[in-house]
C-alpha cells in the first residue's frame, strides 16, 4: 500500500554505526521536544509525544536525552527554537517525496534539502505539487495477524494491512491511531511501531538499477540531522 515508510529507516537505525546514531538521537530528540511544545510534557495526555518517545526507545536513545528532549519542549531548559516544515519534492525517475524536517535553521534546512533531491536528479518543489498524491494514515507494525485478530482490529479502526516477510504492516485513519494501539497493548501484542505517516495512494514501479539509486538518496536523506521523516511513492 504505501512507499517507503518510516519503518525501514526505523530498523536500519537499530543497526546504524556510531558515527550515523549521532544524527538519530538528534532526529528523535528534535521530535520529542516538538511534541512537547505542542502538546506539553505529560505522555499520556500528549498521544504524539508518547508515540515520539515510543520511537526513540526502539532506537535505544537512553532515558536522560529523552528526559531532556521533553524539557527543551515544555521551556525548562533553553536551546533553539526547532520548528516543523514540510517539503514536497521530486526524486530521480519520476518519483515524488514528501520531507519532513525539524530544524532550528529553515535555510539550512530547505538549501541541503534541495541540494540532496538534485545530487540524483530531482528537485525541490512548491507546496501542493506532490501531496495529492499521498494520503495520512496510521500506521503500526506488529508480528502477525489470525482471522480473530483481524476480525477485533476491524472493529477499533483497522482499514488495511500487509503481510510482509518481517511482519505485518496496519493503517488506520489518523484518528484511529490510538484506539488501535491501546488495543493492542490491552492484548499484549507488541507493536513495534506506530505513528501518522504520508502513504503513497499508488506505487511507482521501478526497475533493480533504478532501485539501487534510490537507496543512496534514502541514505543521504537519513544522515541529514534536520531530515525527520520523508516519505517516496516509490516501490520498496
Amino acid at each position: 500500500m504505501s512507499g517507503h515508510s518510516k519503518w525501514a529507516t526505523t530498523k536500519r537505525q537499530k543497526g546504524a554505526a556510531d558515527v550515523k546514531r549521532g544524527a538519530i538521537f538528534t532526529k528523535l530528540g528534535n521530535a520529542i521536544t516538538v511534541a512537547a511544545k505542542l502538546g506539553g510534557g505529560d505522555p499520556e495526555s500528549n498521544f504524539r509525544l508518547r508515540l515520539a518517545i515510543d520511537l526513540a526507545k526502539s532506537a535505544n536513545i537512553p532515558k536522560d536525552n529523552i528526559e531532556r528532549a521533553i524539557k527543551r519542549g515544555t521551556g525548562e531548559l533553553g536551546g533553539g527554537i526547532i520548528e516543523s516544515i514540510t517539503y514536497e519534492g521530486f526524486g530521480p525517475f519520476g518519483t515524488a517525496f514528501i520531507i519532513e524536517a525539524l530544524t532550528d535553521n529553515r535555510n539550512r534546512s530547505s538549501s541541503s534539502i534541495k541540494h540532496t533531491l538534485t545530487k540524483y536528479g530531482g528537485s525541490l518543489g512548491v507546496s501542493g505539487s506532490v501531496g495529492w498524491l499521498f494520503e495520512q494514515k496510521g500506521v503500526l507494525r506488529i508480528k502477525k495477524i489470525n482471522d480473530e485478530l483481524e476480525l477485533e482490529l476491524i472493529d477499533v479502526g483497522l482499514q488495511d494491512f500487509a503481510i510482509e516477510e518481517d511482519g505485518v504492516t496496519i493503517y488506520t485513519a489518523p484518528t484511529d491511531l490510538k484506539k488501535v494501539k491501546d488495543f493492542l497493548e490491552k492484548k499484549e501484542i507488541a507493536v513495534e511501531y506506530a505513528e501518522i505517516e504520508q502513504v503513497a495512494k499508488e506505487k511507482k514501479q521501478l526497475s533493480p538499477e533504478e532501485k539501487e539509486k534510490l537507496e543512496k538518496l534514502y541514505a543521504e536523506l537519513e544522515d541529514n540531522e534536520d531530515v525527520n521523516n520523508y516519505y517516496t511513492n516509490a516501490e520498496i
